[in-house]
């Protein structure tokens, strides 16, 4: 089963040995079309599958299904601190110091963030699309790390998973007005926003070291092997972004 699932790792969190971690793709269980090898249960996929999909990711990652935490995302500022596996509600980011569970956060074009202390040994998982990213949610998280756990900067890893690119993602004014127009190109009466850069900016601007920071080239919307709303529209299915604790730490 494993060997049929195409799944992508940062090559910063690919070196350390105190997490898993892993972003999945279309690709897994021979799922076809339209949903794929699809994350969520909430896009029209049948329950099952996407139980059997998620199953099958997290075995990947030398894990299970129920050592999860699960979020329905809102595109909004939310945190939950979790203690133990389950589902925790209408929130856009996860934080934990527990070992042996898994962080999840899905998306089709949004920015995946996957964070690491190896020092104080805690984990994030966000998702930050535009409305996140307007709102500045992995600054907000960071924030968190220092406060509540005593991250410090110098030692947190950032991975940015893959996400769509800037020629590729057109908004209209009332999207563009909130972003500083380094991050925006003019088309025609729209724009082609920047999302995976701003974000760049801003976890650099919190303090984190520009080689603790890992982001992923690939485009969602480019690369078929990944799902996108933009591309595919209400058939698209959602990735999975994944990162884990270790007991053995």
């Amino acid at each position: 089963m494993k060997k049929k699932l195409k799944i992508i790792k940062s090559d910063l969190l690919s070196t350390q040995a105190g997490i898993s971690h892993g972003f999945s793709t279309k690709t897994g269980l021979e799922r076809g079309s339209p949903f794929y090898f699809n994350m969520s249960l909430s896009v029209g996929d049948a329950e099952e599958n996407v139980i059997a999909n998620r199953n099958a990711f997290f075995e990947a990652l030398g894990s299970d299904y129920k050592n999860a935490a699960t979020q329905y995302q809102v595109h909004g500022t939310g945190i939950s601190i979790v203690e133990r596996p389950g589902y925790y509600g209408e929130n856009d980011a996860m934080i934990t110091n527990k070992s042996n569970v898994i962080l999840t956060v899905t998306s089709a074009d949004c920015v995946p963030v996957l964070i690491y202390d190896p020092v104080i040994k805690v984990i994030a998982a966000v998702h930050s699309g535009w409305r996140g990213t307007a709102k500045r949610i992995v600054e907000q998280v960071i924030i968190e790390l220092k406060r509540s756990y005593g991250s410090s900067l110098q030692d947190i890893l950032v991975y940015l998973g893959p996400s769509i690119s800037q020629k590729n993602y057109e908004v209209g004014p009332e999207v563009a007005e909130q972003f500083e127009n380094k991050y925006l190109l003019p088309k025609g009466n729209k724009y082609l926003l920047d999302v995976p850069a701003c974000n760049r900016d801003i976890i650099l601007a919190c303090g984190v070291k520009p080689e603790n920071l890992d982001v992923s080239p690939l485009c969602s919307y480019e690369d078929d092997s990944l799902h996108s709303y933009r591309r595919d529209g209400k058939t698209s299915g959602r990735a999975m972004g994944a990162i884990m604790l270790h007991g053995d730490q």
